[in-house]
């Protein structure tokens, strides 16, 4: 009964807790001239990441690595495929041209960069800093290339605007985020406990509960803020949690740890890997149409259902193994990519 309790309750706390963060963030937003996407990408985003923060520096503090890597590596890959393929199945999702032109591209160069340093087996004191630092310059940008925006005629600060209600606003940003990460520990807890009631392996439970259960302020967040209209900030929590989840989790962790964190080199050569393919993959999407459609969304979803699968076949050594991901490398992957590509032509040609 009380994993029950807790999954119920950790599913309204994560409910509450998304509507309050984009309530508040929406209002923040709105008073201070700043747009909805740059708030997505910094507040919202940096605040539905602080789980994996927690896990990450926890573990690598504990010198527990693979806990460290996979949660940042599992969660990226979970954030694009699974969170932008559930809320653009709940209603299509524009995405802002400045998402296309530079925040994808930060996305994928902090994906390549991070490849490049675990390119030596290890992410050392030196790399932690490199992408610690390298977060704050690009935080410190968003900030004012959106204060830019706004004394060029973008968005108007409300002149009659109070320090208590900023002071209000910001209380229900902390009241949701508390929220979300109270909620998510005790959904994955509950569970955790259930799964394990029946008879479910410790693995499958590491490998699909644990791996998602970081990333489930991110869904209930974008969700959320999908339905309440507010889709700028849905797609900006995806990309900005995917850049702080590299560089501030990542990089603090490697800063706290006692050594140098080592990276396994099946992580090397194919999560990582899955990684950089899945952000490079948000190009063509949303390039061609400006929007991530539904049947796109179905699409993202399809293809974690196919990733997690791999990854509990590749775990349990399944017969089926090879055959699976020959379909999957032969067949499904290369047919995506020449529909993808055929889009992007007809969208060029289309001017």
């Amino acid at each position: 009964m009380v994993p029950v309790l807790l999954l119920a309750a950790g599913l309204v706390a994560l409910v509450a807790g998304a509507e309050l963060l984009v309530k508040g963030a929406s209002a923040l937003a709105r008073a201070f001239g700043i747009s909805p996407l740059v708030i997505g990408l910094t507040v919202v985003a940096f605040g539905t990441s602080s789980p994996e923060l927690a896990v990450s520096v926890q573990a690598a503090w504990a010198g527990k690595v693979d806990i460290a890597l996979g949660n940042v590596v599992g969660s990226n890959i979970f954030n694009v495929l699974f969170i932008l393929g559930l809320s653009a199945m709940v209603a299509p999702l524009t995405v802002a041209r400045q998402v296309v032109r530079q925040e994808v591209p930060v996305m994928i160069a902090v994906s390549l960069l991070l490849f490049g340093l675990a390119f030596d087996r290890g992410i050392g004191r030196l790399d932690g800093a490199l992408l610690a630092g390298g977060l704050l310059v690009y935080t410190l940008f968003l900030l004012r290339q959106s204060r830019r925006e706004e004394r060029s005629g973008g968005a108007e600060v409300p002149a009659d605007r109070t320090w208590r209600q900023t002071a209000t606003d910001a209380a229900v940003i902390l009241a949701g985020l508390v929220l979300l990460v109270v909620g998510s520990n005790w959904l994955v807890d509950g569970a955790v406990a259930i799964a394990r009631s029946l008879g479910v392996s410790d693995m499958i439970v590491g490998l699909t509960i644990i791996a998602a259960g970081t990333s489930l302020p991110e869904v209930a967040t974008s969700v959320t803020a999908t339905v309440r209209g507010e889709r700028d900030i849905a797609v900006g929590n995806v990309v900005g949690s995917n850049v702080f989840n590299i560089m501030g989790v990542l990089g603090i962790s490697a800063l706290v740890a006692p050594a140098s964190l080592a990276v396994p080199s099946a992580m090397l050569t194919f999560d990582m890997l899955v990684m950089i393919a899945v952000a490079v993959a948000c190009l063509p999407v949303f390039f061609t149409s400006s929007r991530i459609s539904r049947w796109e969304g179905g699409l993202f979803l399809a293809y974690y259902a196919a990733y997690t699968a791999y990854l509990v076949m590749a775990a349990a050594d399944h017969d089926a193994l090879d055959e699976y991901g020959f379909v999957m490398m032969a067949f499904v992957i290369p047919l995506t990519a020449l529909t993808l590509a055929i889009a992007v032509w007809r969208k060029l040609r289309g001017g």
